[in-house]
């Protein structure tokens, strides 16, 4: 066997290396479908979100339209004004992966722990990054209506915009998704601050946009 052929042999032996890497790649990412996803755009008008009937349908539209239409989709909301309703009641098990196969969180103790959700891995259903502190505009506070760990608040204070049907009093609870901010945590991913009001003006006015978290619960 000469020279030549050895380096022919190489170099085959390579490629069909490199394509089995690459098939294993493309194969890990697709079992890591999207089941986490940033709103890259509320319903319009500010906290109202027709409810969590209506704000789970957007989730749901917004997933469909990116072509994750196929598992059933949940606002990461609480209600608390009519009904107590906890956010981490309604969202699954996990685990959670981002438009780009990125894990967020394992299971609801690791997603209210030490998770993975960041400006970078906090992602829209279209991949986006959404906006952070230092950007302009901040759309950073992101509605959730929740605690740290991810239950409804109690008392008659008004956390939720009256369960996401008001875009005038009240306010909301929200989380940076950035980590970043002021409030009393402002390094919470889901209960850092309150907002001024409950209009899409008020919640860009504490910089947000009217955004929410959306998780996919199964088929």
């Amino acid at each position: 066997m000469n020279s030549q052929t050895i380096i022919s042999l190489t170099t085959i032996a390579l490629l069909w290396m490199f394509g089995a890497i690459t098939a294993c790649a493309q194969e890990d990412t697709s079992e890591n479908d999207m089941s986490f996803f940033i709103t890259s755009e509320g319903p319009g008008n500010g906290a109202d979100l027709g409810g969590l009937e209506g704000a789970d349908g957007h989730c749901q539209m917004l997933a469909e339209e990116a072509g994750a239409g196929e598992s059933t989709w949940r606002a990461y909301l609480s209600t608390n004004a009519n009904k107590t309703v906890h956010a981490r009641d309604r969202i699954g098990a996990g685990p959670w992966y981002n438009a780009k196969g990125v894990m967020i969180a394992e299971d609801i103790e690791q997603l209210h722990g030490d998770n993975n959700l960041n400006k970078e891995t906090a992602l829209t259903e279209n991949g986006e990054q959404v906006n952070g502190r230092g950007d302009n505009p901040n759309m950073h506070d992101i509605l959730t209506g929740s605690q740290l760990d991810g239950t409804a608040f109690s008392g008659d204070e008004d956390t939720t915009c009256r369960d996401w049907t008001s875009s005038g009093e009240g306010s909301a609870q929200v989380g940076h998704h950035d980590r970043e901010g002021g409030g009393e945590n402002p390094t919470s991913w889901n209960s850092a601050h309150g907002s001024r009001g409950c209009s899409q003006q008020d919640l860009q006015g504490t910089g947000g946009n009217g955004l929410y978290y959306c998780f996919a619960i199964g088929e």
